[in-house]
């Protein structure tokens, strides 16, 4: 969701798909029109910063699960999003300058939370982008001749990410991109609570 919202409201530029800026810069860099360069890169920057950031405080050596600086992250993450929501729904209309500073901060959340979700471990089901889930779906499916196993969960990734770009649009469509990101965060809220209590339920379980 906060993807479509990037993208549909901040001059074609994702936050958190780093693959598809990666693409938008090659294809920039030969002079395809209407792609913003500039934006691009700076997404790309402010991503690799926050997951720089991110990995320096998480750290390693943690026990599977959801580690205490982790959820901490991910609430300063959610917090610094709604700072950016607001700022953008009191100055309305952004300017270059200041589009920029909050392409680079959203892309810095979204790279800081993927460095807090890692010590859960779970790798194959990834928060910002689907294409390896997806293969993986396709490979271990019964049609490859595989056996089908983790299909539930694989599946459940695509269909959210595909669900949140399709309400983060929705969003847009009827009011604007500060809505949409004041909306993500709720979702972002959420999904920090389901991973503190299931983080904490699973420790005290023996």
């Amino acid at each position: 969701m906060i993807d479509a919202d990037s993208y549909l409201a901040l001059d074609r530029v994702f936050t958190g798909n780093m693959t598809g800026n990666v693409l938008f810069i090659g294809f920039a860099l030969v002079g395809v029109a209407g792609i913003p360069f500039f934006n691009n890169l700076i997404a790309l920057f402010g991503f690799v910063t926050g997951s720089i950031v991110g990995g320096r405080i998480v750290g390693g050596g943690h026990a599977k699960g959801l580690p205490t600086v982790s959820a901490v992250l991910l609430l300063s993450g959610g917090l610094l999003g709604l700072v950016i929501a607001t700022t953008w729904t009191v100055v309305g209309h952004l300017d270059q300058p200041l589009l920029l500073v909050l392409t680079f901060l959203l892309a810095a959340v979204m790279g800081s939370q993927v460095s807090a979700v890692k010590p859960i471990g779970n790798s194959d089901v990834t928060t910002i982008v689907v294409t390896n889930t997806l293969a993986n779906l396709a490979r271990d499916s019964k049609l490859a001749g595989g056996v089908g196993e983790r299909w539930a969960p694989r599946l459940l990734a695509i269909l959210a990410m595909g669900a949140g770009a399709a309400l983060g649009a929705l969003v847009i469509r009827l009011s604007d991109g500060s809505i949409a990101l004041y909306c993500a965060m709720i979702l972002y809220a959420a999904g920090l609570a389901t991973l503190v209590l299931t983080s904490r339920s699973a420790h005290a379980t023996p």
